[in-house]
C-alpha cells in the first residue's frame, strides 16, 4: 500500500514539498510537523509520510530498496496532490539520503532536494562515507548541516559539494544533527527562512 500522505497546504503557494522524516520518529514527530507548517506558512505547500516500519510500529528502519518503493510512491502521490506546482523533495537525515538515492537512480519531476543534517556517514565512523551516488544528481542541492553534527559536520559538507554539479550549504554554527546548539534559542524558524527562499529561487 502507497504511504499515506499528510498534506500542509500554503494559502499562496510558490513550490511544493514532500519532507520523508529520518531513521528515530515518524512524520508526526515535533520536527517534522514543525517544519512542515513552517514551509506551508513560507508559501512552499508541503506533504510528509511515513515509512513502512513507521506505519508498522516497528523501530528498525527497513531495508533500503523497501525505503526507495516507499518514497518513489510518495513522490508519484504528492505531484498528483501538488499538480504543476515545481516539486522539492527531501527530508531529515535517513529521510533525505534516501530522497537522494531515488534521484540518482533517475527520477522525473523533481526540480530539486533538501537534506535537513544529511547523514554522511555514521557516527564515529568517517571512512563510511554515504556519498558515491550524489555525483549522479543533477538537480540542485541544500544542504542544511551543523558544524559539530556527528554524522557530518559542515567542513565535511562543504569538501563533497565541491564535487558536486549544483549543491549549495547553509551551515548552522555549533549546531548538531538536530541543529541544537548549545547555550542559544532555537533557531529553527531561520532555517525555514533560508529553505522557503531557496527553493523558489530557480
Amino acid at each position: 500500500m502507497p504511504p499515506r500522505l499528510t498534506i500542509y497546504p500554503s494559502r499562496s503557494p510558490e513550490g511544493s514539498l514532500i519532507l520523508a522524516h529520518g531513521a528515530g520518529a515518524g512524520q508526526l514527530s515535533p520536527f517534522m510537523v514543525r517544519f512542515a507548517r513552517g514551509m506551508a506558512e513560507r508559501g512552499i505547500s508541503t506533504a510528509t509520510f511515513d515509512f513502512p516500519y513507521i506505519t508498522g510500529g516497528r523501530k528498525v528502519p527497513d531495508r533500503t530498496p523497501v525505503l526507495e518503493v516507499a518514497w518513489r510512491e510518495a513522490l508519484e502521490a504528492g505531484r498528483a496532490k501538488f499538480g504543476d506546482l515545481p516539486t522539492t523533495i527531501g527530508g531529515k537525515s535517513m529521510g533525505g539520503r534516501i530522497a537522494s538515492h531515488i534521484v540518482s537512480q533517475g527520477c522525473d519531476g523533481v526540480d530539486s532536494l533538501v537534506f535537513l543534517g544529511y547523514p554522511l556517514h555514521p557516527p564515529g565512523k568517517p571512512e563510511q562515507v554515504r556519498d558515491a551516488h550524489l555525483p549522479a544528481i543533477k538537480q540542485r542541492m541544500l544542504f542544511v548541516q551543523g558544524s559539530r553534527d556527528p554524522f557530518g559536520t559542515s567542513a565535511e559538507i562543504t569538501s563533497l559539494i565541491a564535487r558536486l554539479e549544483a549543491a549549495t550549504l547553509h551551515e548552522v554554527p555549533g549546531g548538531d544533527h538536530s541543529f541544537k546548539v548549545p547555550g542559544k534559542t532555537d533557531g529553527l524558524d531561520e532555517i525555514m527562512d533560508v529553505v522557503a527562499k531557496w527553493i523558489v529561487q530557480r
